[in-house]
């Protein structure tokens, strides 16, 4: 018989689970990190290189006594080994480099960029790690507006580093931006390089789509943060970012399509295909490099990339195992470097070619180390977006929008690598090592140790891995 009660038999209403203040604090700290690598370049224009250094050896620092104090579990054997090789091999490059001062320098701005990744990826599980690098992506894009829009409305020309306002005539490759907001021409943003400046916006651009497809809170603000990226993508009018850009939509189509394979041996048809595409599209993108870059008003040559290369490698001859010693980016004041390559009255400091500059510097052996540390990279972060997650006998879970992340950052560096040596220094570099790092930790998103203990610090684990 059915009886009346005041009593509710569900649960008591209770408020909603919220992350603590020291979990704020440290996903706020992480996403400063993140801004010192996305935007360092504009950090040196600002301050210069020695406060710049300061600025990375403090942050580096505190980065190591957090980790300490958190002690998040992590899977020794689980490490990225194949990028401590390569880090090694740098670093052991100072007993024959021809640069050792310089070496030491850059030798240990690697070891605190990878020592940043490996933070980051060991602190924060992997929805806050892409919420991080979507935060970080946002205040670079915003300074780069605000710094093209401050420079156009109150310097109304040239502006150099340190802030500099030019008394007369300056090369537009020496100025941190040209103040082109209003007179369309190519934006430089806080990067004062156009090139640069489009490969972040590009990184911006998939992040925000990832957090979009993710349904982060607030997705209609992100349309407009893609929006305001786009908009200084296509102002810095660089042709390796486009083609780059092609690249990480070409992936991205693989990846989608690759998902929809249900019988084994399907994805071997797609491969192949796409194998296909991209050795053909590549091809005809290379000896067909005159009528696509006129149509795209750059030089074939890549605004003076092959001349760079040609005199990079005939030096790079001259050491061939070894290579002349570990500097990325190579030290402008150094005897053998400077006024050894000049491009429009500048010094270059790197080869343009990750893959050269690795075969200048550290020699045959080096360039070893890299293929096998990007394979791996690309390897894992690939399988991290195609595979179904999957760790019981449930074969039917949906797949999240965050394991395209490290693969298609993955696709964007390895295009940028073939013309620039960004992927070794910098963000580049840090994505790589806290990407790899954090696909071998944490291969599931929400599974395993580091996943559910930091969960657990947030307030949000309730004891379900779907």
């Amino acid at each position: 018989m059915a009886m009346n009660t005041s009593h509710p038999v569900s649960a008591l209403p209770a408020a909603p689970p919220r992350e603590t203040t020291g979990h704020l604090l440290l996903r706020a700290w992480c996403v400063f990190v993140l801004v010192l690598a996305l935007g360092g370049v504009g950090i040196v224009h600002a301050i210069g290189p020695v406060a710049t250094a300061i600025v990375i050896l403090a942050s580096t620092i505190v980065s190591a006594i957090v980790w300490a104090v958190v002690r998040p579990p992590v899977a020794v054997r689980r490490l990225p080994f194949l990028a401590f090789g390569y880090i090694a091999w740098a670093g052991l490059s100072l007993v024959w480099s021809a640069w050792p001062a310089a070496s030491l320098l850059t030798w240990a701005l690697l070891v605190a960029t990878s020592v940043q990744g490996l933070f980051i990826g060991s602190v924060l599980t992997w929805r806050d790690v892409v919420g991080a690098v979507a935060s970080a992506a946002k205040w670079v894009v915003a300074a780069s507006l605000l710094f093209e829009l401050a420079v156009a409305v109150f310097v109304r020309g040239p502006l150099l580093p340190g802030f500099a306002v030019p008394e007369g005539s300056v090369d537009p490759a020496s100025a941190w931006s040209r103040g082109d907001l209003f007179d369309g021409g190519p934006l430089q943003g806080i990067f004062g390089n156009a090139d640069l400046l489009a490969t972040v916006m590009l990184v911006a651009i998939i992040v925000f789509a990832v957090r979009y497809a993710a349904r982060a809170p607030r997705r209609g603000l992100l349309w407009a943060w893609i929006a305001a990226a786009a908009f200084l993508f296509v102002r810095a009018g660089s042709v390796t970012g486009v083609i780059a850009a092609a690249f990480v939509v070409l992936v991205l189509a693989t990846v989608l399509v690759m998902r929809t394979a249900r019988r084994p041996g399907e994805r071997t048809r797609w491969y192949a295909l796409y194998a296909f595409l991209g050795l053909g599209g590549g091809a005809a993108l290379w000896f067909g490099r005159d009528t696509v870059f006129g149509a795209l008003g750059r030089g074939a040559d890549l605004v003076g990339r092959e001349g760079v290369w040609a005199d990079v490698l005939a030096r790079a001859d001259q050491h061939p195992i070894l290579g002349w010693g570990f500097s990325t980016p190579w030290i402008a004041s150094e005897p053998l470097i400077d006024g050894w390559i000049v491009e429009r009255g500048q010094t270059e400091v790197q080869a343009h070619s990750m893959w050269l500059d690795a075969y200048f510097q550290l020699g045959g052996v080096g360039v070893a180390l890299l293929v096998l540390v990007m394979l791996a990279y690309v390897w894992r972060s690939w399988f991290f977006a195609v595979d179904r997650p999957r760790w019981d006998l449930r074969a039917d879970r949906p797949y999240s929008p965050l394991t395209l992340l490290p693969t298609l950052v993955g696709g964007l560096l390895v295009v940028q690598g073939l013309t620039d040596s960004t992927p070794l220094v910098s963000w580049g570099w840090l994505f790589v090592v806290l990407f790899a790092s954090k696909i071998k930790q944490s291969p599931l998103i929400g599974v395993g140790p580091a996943e559910q203990s930091i969960a657990i610090e947030r307030g949000e684990f309730r004891g379900s891995a779907s």
